[in-house]
Parts: C-alpha cells; structure tokens; sequence
C-alpha cells in the first residue's frame, strides 16, 4: 500500500472518530485522546496534532464551550497524547498501544482534574482538597481508560485490518 493511502486511510479514521464525539456516549467515553495517539503514531507532526486540536475544537462549537481553564487542561492531554503517539510510532507493538492508552488516561486524569482544583473553588487548595478532587474525579478516569482502551484497539486494529487486506489484494492481482 501506497504512503499517501495509509495517510488517506488515518485520516479517515481521525474523522470518524471525531464525529463520533457527536453522537450520545457515557461521560468521558471518548475517542478524541485515542485519536490523538493514533495521529501522533502515523500522520506527520503538524497534521498529528492538528486533526485532533481541530476536531476537539470543532466539536465542542456544536457540544458547547465551557470553562477555558480546564478546556485548555483538556487541550494540553490531547497534546501529550500525540506526543506518546509519536514515541509509540519507533515501538509499535500491540501491548505498547495498550500502554499508550493507559499512559495517556492518567495525563488526562492528572492535567484535567489539577486544573479544576486549581481554577474552582470547589475544593480548598491543600493537599487535602487536592486527594479529595481526585478521588471524586475517579468515576471518570474509569470512563476515560475503558475509553481510550476501547478506540485504541479498534483504530490501530483497524488501519492494520485495512493494511493486511490491501496486501492481500495486491497479492491476489499480481498472482502470487
């Protein structure tokens, strides 16, 4: 398979994902930190932070915008979340996309739940009110694993689906 269809067929992959973000799922069940390190394993550096930026972006126009604080936390998970993408591209083994998705899960978990402590009052800022926020916020972190889990399975399963039947095909054209 051709260079420019495997970038055609991660495209494709990271748009559908995004729209998917439209539609009803449980809360922080989502494909957008996958996406990110999907993007971050095959897509050039500006594209793999842009399609998932942009996506983000574009979905939360028609979801709603919210607190930026904590949507520049959420923003700045995505971007880790290429970032261990683009180290997962020099390792790729199925149980370092597992990895990946763990890894990027707690970024998330960290960076997003820091920020709402930080920026609400919602809890005193101690160490105590800290525990407190991120003890509350795990009900969500189980979401945001089984999450990235779930869509890093079937987007890198997918684009290696895709890659194997097109070997095939291209096998069976040329008669071997």
């Amino acid at each position: 398979m051709s260079n420019k269809t495997k970038i055609i067929i991660a495209v494709a992959i990271i748009l559908l994902a995004a729209a998917s973000r439209l539609i009803e799922h449980p809360f922080n069940f989502t494909p957008i930190v996958a996406m990110s390190i999907f993007a971050g394993c095959y897509l050039k550096k500006y594209w793999a932070i842009a399609l998932p930026l942009g996506a983000m972006l574009i979905s939360d126009y028609f979801i709603g915008f919210y607190d930026w604080q904590v949507m520049a936390s959420v923003y700045a998970s995505i971007t880790v979340a290429f970032g261990i993408g683009w180290l997962l591209s020099k390792r790729l083994k199925w149980y370092n996309v597992g990895l990946s998705a763990l890894v990027a899960s707690v970024a998330f978990f960290v960076l997003t739940n820091l920020a709402v402590w930080a920026f609400f009052s919602w809890y005193p800022h101690t160490w105590a009110g800290l525990l407190n926020c991120f003890t509350l916020a795990l009900p969500f972190f189980r979401n945001t694993l089984a999450g990235n889990i779930v869509y890093a399975g079937v987007f890198f399963g997918a684009y290696e689906l895709v890659n194997v039947l097109a070997f095939r095909l291209k096998e069976t054209k040329q008669g071997i």
